[in-house]
This record gives structure tokens, sequence and C-alpha cells, in this order.
């Protein structure tokens, strides 16, 4: 099981907005708990969806003109992208069971 791979402002365009997949953003700081809690999960569901979707972590501490382009007000805050746009977004510590039925949604459209 690889790291969750992290997104930068130079590499949004190409890994977010330019995948050919959805892509799930976690946008989270190293100091958040509730950002710590959802790790486990956002990494299991990474390894389950490869290849149909994507999970990448944006570290609002390190990357803040993206947080604020996605006016981040709390986090973890997670941020889907499918095609280029912003379709859906959910802040705070979102259930596994919720996550992978929004996955298996965007898994569905995508095929």
């Amino acid at each position: 099981m690889s790291a969750l791979a992290h997104v930068t402002t130079k590499t949004f365009e190409h890994d977010v907005l330019q995948s050919q997949v959805p892509v799930l953003v976690d946008f989270y700081a190293d100091w958040c708990g509730p950002c710590r809690m959802l790790s486990p999960t956002l990494q299991k569901l990474s390894t389950e969806f490869e290849g149909s979707v994507k999970i990448v972590k944006v570290n609002v501490d390190t990357e803040p003109a993206l947080a604020n382009q996605f006016h981040v007000q709390s986090i973890p805050m997670l941020a889907v992208f499918v095609g280029g746009e912003l379709v859906g977004q959910a802040s705070g510590v979102v259930p596994e069971s919720s996550l992978r039925t929004a996955l298996n949604e965007l898994k569905a459209a995508k095929n």
C-alpha cells in the first residue's frame, strides 16, 4: 500500500483538473486531529478504487493558494473533481461507508 499522492499548486492542474478519472481531493493539515483520523480510510479507499477514482491530498499549510482558491473554511475538506470541474464537497470526518458509496457512484458514472 503506497502513500496517497500529495498535490501542490504546480501539480494540481495535471494531477486533478486534467485527470482521466474522477479525483477526490483531501484538503488537510498535519496538526489536524480529524484529518489524521480520516487518513487511513482514504488510504484504504485509494487502494480499493485504484484505476477508477484517484484520491490525493493537499496540505493547506504548505499550499494556501489552493486552499483559498477552493474556499477551504474548515478541514478536513473533501472535494470531488470530474473532468476538471468541482462537482461536490464535504467537510469533517465523513464515514467510510458514505465515502465508499460516493466513490462507487463516481466509478459507475465514469463507465
